[in-house]
């Protein structure tokens, strides 16, 4: 057992540190030059005896059957996918975003997990009963079964997923005061399954394949194309996510996985590929997912996400209530070139860049954590943070964006975020000229 003078110590310490974050002192290099002193006072709101237990202590807890499926603490109810009601005629056809304001580390839950539908998520698909088709130009046209699918050499990699239109809101000013509603359609997890050149290894290729045709199982029977190239290079054919298997809104129970390439091209509930010498322009890459240019053009085929990133807190949904003093700013960063290089941050609206720090791990196509240390003074200010990745690429502002795509776009706004901090400790989102 744990002794009274334990308790005590620990207090203390607990205190201690609440009144270097409350001064500030620490980041002012002032703890030093008051030494002995600030000790004291510290000290001197110990309690004499430890606190009492909460009622929480007083209790047996339930067993570790309770609940069979393990669930969050009721205390986080409020961390949750959600929705913008306006966005898309129905529910069926819409998104739900990612809380990431509230996610620690590079994963994102499962049940946090973003979703994207164009035909409602298929909730009931036998796996027994599902098939995956390759046919097209290939030596053998095959047809698989999910358990065929397993049978073969697996790999598990960590990559993100974001929708082309994450940040679509945005194009036209400020509109949306949240981590979640502006960059919440974006999530990363850990996926396994079987490298599609793999299977392509069985069916053999003709020498004139060169696109594939991916074609889901939903009421959309949502269809895209994709070079060969990329398909052989690391696209997969995956059955689970973060250790379990795909949720029903994810794919269930086979998904392509292309990393580092717009959400829309990662079909779900997988049935079919068709390989062809040519792409199919189907709906959702021609009067869909295509870049609107500043001169009235459209650009189709623009699949690579672009280096991006986020502050996390201080943010909307995570302002500065403790006042002035020493926080720790952080945020994620990604992009669909590779790794993230690095990442700057500014608490002046670009006129100034700090570099923030990268937590490990560091991997291609994924998101990245970053962190810094600040000690705000109080004073409103404006903070930013913009990431680099390994191939130089640097995330544009807003105004460079509409430079080159006018006002009027809807997809793939990876521009720099800045969040106002006011002298309160609020948090609000604003645009800069």
């Amino acid at each position: 057992m744990k002794s009274d003078d334990d308790g005590m110590r620990r207090e203390t310490m607990r205190n201690g540190r609440r009144l270097i974050l409350k001064s500030g002192l620490a980041a002012a290099g002032g703890l030093a030059a008051a030494g002995m002193g600030r000790q004291a006072r510290a000290a001197d709101i110990v309690p004499s005896a430890p606190p009492a237990d909460n009622p929480w202590s007083d209790r047996i807890g339930a067993g570790v059957t309770v609940p069979p499926y393990g669930k969050p603490s009721k205390f986080e109810a409020g961390v949750i996918r959600r929705n913008v009601p306006w966005l898309t005629a129905n529910t069926q056809t819409s998104v739900t975003m990612a809380p990431l304001q509230s996610q620690n580390g590079i994963i994102t839950p499962n049940g946090l997990f973003f979703v994207r539908d164009h035909a409602g998520s298929v909730m009931d698909i036998d796996p027994a009963q599902h098939r995956l088709m390759i046919h097209g130009l290939v030596d053998r046209p095959l047809l698989f079964d999910v358990e065929d699918i397993k049978r073969f050499p697996s790999v598990a990699r960590i990559h993100f997923i974001e929708c082309p239109a994450n940040g679509a809101t945005e194009w036209g000013g400020a509109q949306l005061n949240s981590v979640q509603f502006t960059h919440g359609m974006a999530s990363c997890a850990e996926w396994t399954g079987v490298p599609l050149r793999v299977l392509f290894e069985q069916t053999g290729l003709k020498a004139n394949a060169k696109w594939i045709l991916a074609e889901g199982a939903d009421g959309a029977h949502m269809t895209r194309s994709v070079p060969l190239e990329k398909a052989l290079d690391d696209c997969l054919v995956v059955y689970a996510q973060n250790g379990e298997m795909l949720r029903p809104e994810q794919g269930y129970p086979l998904r392509l996985l292309v990393p580092g390439w717009q959400g829309n091209v990662q079909v779900k509930w997988l049935r079919r590929l068709k390989v062809g010498d040519e792409p199919w322009y189907t709906r959702e890459e021609t009067s869909k997912y295509t870049e609107l240019m500043g001169d009235g053009k459209a650009r189709a085929f623009t699949w690579q996400i672009f280096a991006k990133s986020v502050i996390t807190s201080p943010a909307p949904e995570n302002p500065l209530t403790k006042g002035p003093g020493k926080y720790e700013v952080r945020g994620l960063a990604w992009s669909g070139a590779g790794r993230v290089s690095h990442v700057d941050i500014s608490y002046d609206g670009g006129i100034s860049w700090v570099r923030a720090r990268l937590q490990d791990p560091v991997l291609p196509k994924c998101f990245t954590r970053f962190t810094a240390e600040w000690a705000w003074d109080g004073k409103p200010a404006l903070i930013q943070s913009r990431a680099v990745d390994e191939s130089g690429y640097v995330q544009p502002t807003i105004a460079e964006l509409r430079k080159l795509r006018g006002v009027n776009p809807v997809y793939n706004n990876n521009s720099i975020q800045t969040w106002q901090v006011k002298p309160d400790g609020s948090v609000f989102n604003v645009q800069l000229a």
